[in-house]
């Protein structure tokens, strides 16, 4: 497990939300860029380029490579990206016939969950590339309300990979927001979203473009 590494190991990540969770859990570890296939990325491993690699276990057991999972995060500690593993099916405008036959597989509480996420992420200047996870667990009955709890984090990922040895300057710690609100429409759950956002940036998230990746 991650807590096990040696001081200073070198772990390979291609997210840059990854890597600011990363450093926050082990600020001494190096991240170094992980590029290539899954299969180049496990050979990589292999011929000693990193100590440990970060992948996602779903692609893993798709290929039946679970056998190289070592350790699993909590989802505490690697808050996923917002949306990730909600599956949606887009529809043309013009076919409602369409959208009536497709309506039975709509899940209301993940479709809820994912509008809360993904209003942070747009709120924030939606990208893919960007150090910005949110995860939503609910909504869940608390008395006779529907309640979402919705948690994000933000790091600075120039900062996130300063070393305090070398500079005398720790890095900018990793900013994280927890917020609870009754959620019973789409338009609440954005507004839960957007609150989010907005505690984000006064904790002093701020994206900018030319920010490295890992």
């Amino acid at each position: 497990c991650l807590a096990d590494l040696p001081q200073g190991s070198v772990v390979g990540t291609s997210s840059l939300r990854r890597l600011v969770l990363l450093k926050a859990l082990r600020p001494d570890l190096k991240i170094e860029a992980l590029r290539g296939n899954l299969d180049t990325r496990l050979r990589k491993l292999d011929d000693g380029q990193y100590h440990a690699i970060v992948l996602a276990a779903a692609g893993l057991k798709r290929l039946g490579l679970e056998a190289r999972i070592r350790a699993a995060f909590a989802t505490a500690d690697m808050l996923p990206a917002a949306g990730q593993g909600a599956l949606g099916i887009e529809v043309r405008a013009d076919r409602a016939d369409l959208r009536e036959a497709l309506a039975t597989l709509a899940h209301q509480p993940s479709w809820l969950a994912v509008t809360a996420e993904r209003t942070v992420s747009r709120a924030m200047g939606g990208s893919c590339s960007m150090p910005l996870a949110a995860f939503t667990q609910g909504p869940v009955t608390q008395g006779s309300n529907d309640v979402m709890q919705l948690n994000a984090a933000w790091g600075d990922p120039s900062t996130a990979q300063a070393s305090s040895g070398s500079s005398g300057v720790l890095p900018t710690p990793l900013i994280r927001v927890q917020k609870t609100a009754v959620v019973r429409s789409f338009d609440e759950a954005e507004a839960l979203g957007e609150a989010v956002a907005a505690q984000l940036r006064a904790g002093g998230a701020v994206w900018t473009s030319n920010a490295p990746t890992p």
